[in-house]
């Protein structure tokens, strides 16, 4: 299982993948909005998703869980 967290303070701009979602390594699962900059979160492996822990329009915080891949 790999736990994918947030590497900044940013908003969730938009969800790109669902839970269940069969995903690959470098597949984009969500875009982030920092300072005016577009940031993929990729996945960081094969796997389902198998828990998307935020949704468009969330402010994340450094470390906060985004999803899990198992």
């Amino acid at each position: 299982m790999a736990e994918i967290r947030a590497e900044m303070v940013a908003n969730v701009w938009k969800v790109v993948a669902s839970e269940g979602d069969q995903v690959h390594d470098g597949d984009t699962l969500v875009i982030l909005e920092s300072m005016k900059m577009e940031i993929p979160v990729l996945a960081e492996g094969d796997g389902i998703l198998t828990k998307l822990a935020v949704a468009e329009g969330d402010v994340i915080q450094e470390g906060d869980l985004i999803a899990v891949i198992g």
